[in-house]
């Protein structure tokens, strides 16, 4: 029997889009998402929490704020409360996410920049994260990864999530791109930057690997309940 897709799973799918930007990992598997409610007539209210009380106000910003944007996309969505709860800053970040006010705007005095250069040093990070996560298995191997091509490595979820992050800033990504690239520029990396790199690579991997189950740990004990859509799609 082909399951029933619901108003609510297409506004969960929607949230699984949007990553918490330290981590790399979706609200909804994270289970950032307390609560997701959607009417009859396509009124949506989304209810999102935080590891802890003093979670980073732009990391915070930039999650309740793509949740606004994701959910408000959606063809038969009339209208989309997004709120974080719990959370010091709150006020000003809902307050700012609804009236479309940008980060500046929704800390006058405070924030001094909009958070474009902040969320691309994130996704390099991921970057970075995901060329270890590919790059392991091929030399557990044997197999030298310097001067490979993007063609030259087996498909995988994990090298399509890679590419993913590399679109996502413009570096290149097509078959016949090298494997190795400078997260910043997009240069490949030659024989005598490899070592450097791939050790930056396993590094950057490993912390966002430690500050994910040290904040589903800290949100577990914050929190009894999943939230939602974590365990559908965690």
């Amino acid at each position: 029997m082909t399951a029933v897709v619901t108003e609510r799973d297409r506004v969960l799918d929607a949230l699984g889009a949007v990553r918490d930007p330290e981590l790399d990992e979706p609200i909804t598997t994270l289970g950032f998402v307390s609560t997701c409610v959607v009417s009859a007539a396509g009124d949506v209210v989304v209810r999102l929490r935080l590891p802890t009380y003093f979670c980073a106000p732009n990391f915070a910003f930039l999650m309740v704020a793509d949740a606004y944007d994701v959910v408000s996309a959606l063809p038969a969505v009339r209208s989309v409360d997004v709120a974080l709860e719990d959370h010091f800053a709150a006020a000003q970040i809902n307050a700012g996410v609804a009236a479309r006010a940008g980060f500046v705007g929704s800390f006058a005095g405070e924030a001094a920049a909009e958070l474009d250069d902040l969320r691309r040093t994130f996704v390099q990070k991921a970057v970075l994260a995901g060329t270890d996560t590919v790059c392991r298995p091929l030399v557990a191997a044997g197999i030298d990864p310097v001067g490979l091509t993007i063609k030259d490595v087996p498909p995988s979820p994990e090298l399509a999530r890679l590419l993913r992050r590399r679109t996502e800033l413009g570096l290149p990504a097509g078959p016949d791109a090298p494997l190795l690239v400078d997260a910043g520029t997009g240069a490949a990396i030659d024989r005598a930057a490899a070592a450097r790199h791939l050790g930056l690579a396993r590094l950057t991997r490993t912390g966002i690997e430690a500050n994910t189950g040290i904040c589903r740990g800290m949100l577990k004990h914050r929190y009894a309940e999943s939230g939602a859509g974590e365990e559908e799609l965690g």
